[in-house]
């Protein structure tokens, strides 16, 4: 558990409205102690496929994972931005100084790890932890999905906007009678055929609901959907493996429900595991 000063201050901090924002507020003590005072015990450099049975995107997943005691930060990243070498430079490292890196994914995964240590998902009053079963990655994830998708409470009808696409999440969504509007930067199209932009702007103009992955916090288009969906009062959901407890701080403050599944993620597991789920005190922002 948090010690009651590092509590107390999180409970004071003003909502922010960018992840800099957010970033500088944890710099300057708003969330708890110094992260200066904090170090990473390890790094990893992580690259993962997947392909589900019966599916035919192969799902190519490049991660940055930083541990600080008992929590991980974590952020995704796109082929070639990070090379294996960054870890030789994290380990030993303080939290502030990385908070201060040139590279975006790494300060995510930073300000992430900070976030966790500080309040971990798994003594988060308000979250509500969901078993996700034991099994294969096609049982798994189409639990998660679902667990998703429940969080959205989708009208028959509703057109939903899913920047980050999953073929199970399009599934889950269409069978609660939602429309999928997918956009993906390195999918053309879903299981089923559909045409998957890579137009954010173009899903989010047409959209009454958004699902957003953690992905969109390390290739920086969070604060533009964040921005939107506050200014146009639209739901945003966002489902995080990575950068969860990032996505976290922005609840009532553009974001209104959480998925947050930190690390291990749930295809690095055969076992049961948890996500933690947020939902925005009502009437918030």
């Amino acid at each position: 558990m948090p010690a009651p000063e590092a509590t107390a201050r999180t409970l004071t901090a003003e909502p922010p409205l960018s992840v800099d924002e957010l970033t500088a507020a944890v710099r300057s003590g708003a969330y708890g102690p110094d992260p200066d005072g904090l170090s990473v015990t390890s790094a990893f450099w992580l690259y993962h496929t997947t392909r589900l049975a019966g599916g035919t995107a192969t799902y190519h997943n490049h991660y940055l994972l930083l541990r600080v005691g008992g929590s991980f930060g974590a952020c995704s990243f796109e082929a070639g931005e990070l090379v294996p070498d960054v870890c030789a430079d994290a380990s030993g490292h303080t939290l502030g100084s990385l908070l201060r890196h040139e590279s975006a994914p790494v300060r995510v995964a930073a300000l992430d790890a900070y976030l966790d240590h500080v309040r971990p998902h798994r003594d988060a009053a308000e979250a509500r932890p969901v078993a996700l079963p034991a099994g294969t990655p096609e049982v798994r994830a189409r639990a998660r999905d679902a667990a998703i998708v429940d969080l959205l409470d989708i009208r028959p009808g509703a057109r939903v906007a899913l920047v980050g696409v999953v073929n199970p999440l399009v599934a889950a969504v269409r069978e609660r009678g939602g429309v999928c509007l997918p956009c993906d930067l390195n999918l053309r199209t879903t299981q089923w055929g559909d045409t998957v932009t890579d137009d954010m702007t173009e899903v989010l103009r047409e959209a009454d609901a958004v699902v957003a992955t953690g992905m969109t916090l390390g290739n920086g288009t969070f604060d533009l959907i964040l921005g939107h969906c506050r200014e146009q009062g639209v739901p945003l959901l966002v489902y995080a493996q990575t950068g969860a407890a990032v996505a976290r701080a922005f609840l009532g403050s553009g974001v209104t429900a959480l998925n947050a599944e930190p690390f291990p993620f749930s295809q690095f597991s055969a076992e049961q595991t948890y996500l933690y789920q947020y939902r925005a005190a009502r009437g918030a922002a």
